[in-house]
């Protein structure tokens, strides 16, 4: 007997071949995301952070600035001089400067008080020019001093808890022509944009991830680019307007962040895409 196949039938088998052999999304999903670790995993054997490192080192110890001096007695929180440690307490409250300051802020204070540079003039200045290389290979290395560390904020101070309180309104605050936040993109879990997870900087979202990784070696654009730099392209992508280098905000979104991310290991500087 000959059997006959309507077009509806044949487009139902079709069907049916077709979801049997897709893989679920959520495998998809998956897959993307682990070749994208697997990515960042192959070139960090050879991470040009590392050559930022090296650079920030020698910069902590030269001479330098309007008063010769080196940076060796910067406080960053443990002491004159003291670097393993500090950035995984970071931002946290000053009483010499009576500010919650994070790394890039500190360094500023210390490069004007002990190196005699103008902090204003190097806040005015474009990323990945002048002075602004030295704060981005200076983040390097001190962010390395601390590598595998965890992250533990201190909030016992009232202006930490209210810097804390700052960026926790600013991550949610919605505004800009796509009425964006921080929160669109890193308020909830299992967001993607293009083949890249973003993790939600909500809650503490593990060793390694978001807060945990910055600064970093930006493939792309063969650049180092510290936290600063990061909020700033952050506020870029949401299209509003770019916040000032080592203001109040960004200060208060590393907070944030950073309580969040307690406990979290450090592994700063990464490497990305």
């Amino acid at each position: 007997m000959k059997l006959s196949w309507t077009p509806l039938a044949l487009a139902g088998i079709a069907a049916a071949a077709s979801s049997l052999l897709a893989p679920p999304a959520t495998a998809q999903q998956k897959s993307a995301a682990d070749g994208i670790a697997e990515y960042r995993k192959m070139l960090e054997d050879g991470n040009p952070a590392e050559l930022f490192e090296a650079k920030g080192e020698s910069l902590w110890k030269t001479r330098r600035g309007p008063k010769n001096a080196t940076l060796e007695q910067c406080d960053l929180g443990k002491g004159p001089g003291r670097v393993k440690g500090a950035f995984v307490e970071l931002p946290r409250y000053f009483a010499d400067t009576g500010r919650v300051q994070d790394l890039e802020s500190r360094l500023l204070t210390c490069m004007e008080t002990l190196q005699g540079y103008d902090p204003k003039a190097i806040a005015s200045t474009p990323f990945g020019r002048g002075e602004q290389i030295t704060m981005e290979a200076l983040a390097a290395w001190i962010s390395a001093e601390s590598k595998g560390m965890r992250f533990s904020l201190p909030q016992g101070h009232a202006a930490e808890r209210t810097m804390y309180e700052l960026g926790r309104r600013a991550f949610f605050l919605r505004a800009g022509p796509y009425d964006f936040s921080c929160a669109s993109c890193h308020g909830e879990d299992g967001k993607r944009i293009r083949l890249q997870d973003l993790p939600n900087l909500t809650k503490n979202p593990g060793d390694g991830i978001g807060f945990a990784a910055w600064p970093a070696y930006r493939v792309s654009s063969g650049e180092m680019w510290s936290m600063q730099r990061r909020l700033n392209d952050c506020y870029r992508q949401q299209r509003f307007p770019f916040p000032g280098y080592a203001s109040d905000i960004t200060i208060a979104l590393g907070v944030y962040m950073g309580v969040n991310a307690k406990g979290a290991e450090s592994i700063a500087p990464a490497i990305k895409r």
